[in-house]
């Protein structure tokens, strides 16, 4: 079950996809997963700082 907090974040998100004409819900998965795979891929290539 979604609480509150977490609802509204999630129909943030589906409104920025929506807005901009992506309405199935497959391709918003989709374009959410190739999202976190690119940035787990930033996160891992970054040079770390001391």
């Amino acid at each position: 079950m979604l609480t509150g907090t977490i609802r509204s974040q999630v129909d943030q998100i589906w409104n920025a996809f929506w807005s901009r004409g992506v309405s199935n819900p497959i391709s918003v998965v989709d374009q959410l997963t190739l999202l976190m795979f690119i940035k787990r891929l930033d996160d891992l290539h970054r040079p770390v700082t001391v």
